[in-house]
């Protein structure tokens, strides 16, 4: 299915029996407890809170981001049976949204595919979009959902690619870099271990595949930008702080219909952490 849903498409499904999963993700690096306290404040009916660290993220290796990164992935099982305890069962919506322009909620969009849930889209726009075309809002938490078995694994649709791998053949893979154009260049690093970026590495902000209403842009404005990285989307690695706007990138190339791309899960958390590493600025 299409990885986005605009808030009317959205309230249209509601009806539905069962209705869409809702997965209210937002989330603030800086303070990680915001995103629990917004959707205290006010969430779309019925809509379950997911937590980055506590429900998208693995446990840290006892290495610290050396190893897997500031959010590593769970492992597949792991994450199967969390889904399993939200509710969701073969064949049922999810839609995942934040307040953040999508960057959180294309994490769960990834991590929903990469376990085999074909049936899961981002709210085009997030919370404002929803408010914007007359949702409701509620403070009432949502009633428990009914558990179901671990989500029936699928194939590993969504790729991914470590560490090793980039660096054991340098310039096969075309590496896209998330993150902030200043951190990207190495002026500031507020958060891991050195500034800068992956030797070659090109540079797509995230925020860049959002137009002035905090939506998607159009498919063929996404195709027209990710073409400019001149490699066809199997060839493509994202990556990012630890692994979470890489997926916005991801999410805009399969709305372009350029599915296919990696993601690089430790990206420069993990990168960085090691020192043998190579390291590179610009300025």
């Amino acid at each position: 299915m299409h990885p986005l849903i605009t808030a009317t498409a959205l309230r249209q499904r509601l009806g539905e029996a069962p209705p869409p999963l809702l997965l209210d993700c937002s989330f603030d690096l800086m303070d990680p407890a915001a995103g629990e306290r917004a959707h205290a404040a006010g969430h779309l009916p019925g809509a379950l809170y997911v937590h980055l660290d506590r429900d998208l993220s693995g446990p840290k290796s006892p290495r610290g981001s050396i190893d897997g990164g500031r959010h590593p992935l769970p492992s597949r099982e792991v994450f199967a049976e969390r889904a399993g305890r939200w509710g969701l069962r073969p064949g049922r919506l999810v839609v995942a949204y934040d307040a953040q322009g999508g960057c959180y909620a294309a994490r769960a969009w990834w991590m929903l595919r990469w376990i085999g849930h074909a049936e899961v889209a981002v709210l085009d726009g997030g919370i404002a979009a929803w408010q914007a075309a007359g949702g409701a809002m509620e403070t009432i938490a949502p009633a428990a959902p009914e558990a179901a078995p671990p989500y029936p694994l699928g194939g590993a649709s969504m790729p991914t690619v470590d560490a090793a791998t980039l660096l054991s053949a340098p310039g096969a893979r075309v590496v896209v870099d998330a993150r902030a154009g200043e951190r990207y260049r190495g002026e500031v690093e507020p958060l891991d271990a050195q500034a800068g970026h992956i030797p070659g590495a090109r540079h797509r902000f995230f925020k860049d595949n959002l137009g002035p209403d905090g939506r998607f842009l159009p498919a063929d404005a996404l195709r027209q930008r990710f073409a400019s990285l001149g490699a066809d989307a199997a060839r493509v690695v994202h990556q990012c702080g630890s692994g979470v706007t890489a997926c916005h990138n991801l999410l805009a190339m399969e709305a372009a219909g350029l599915g296919g791309s990696a993601l690089y899960p430790g990206s420069w958390s993990e990168w960085s952490a090691d020192p043998t590493r190579p390291v590179a600025q610009s300025a």
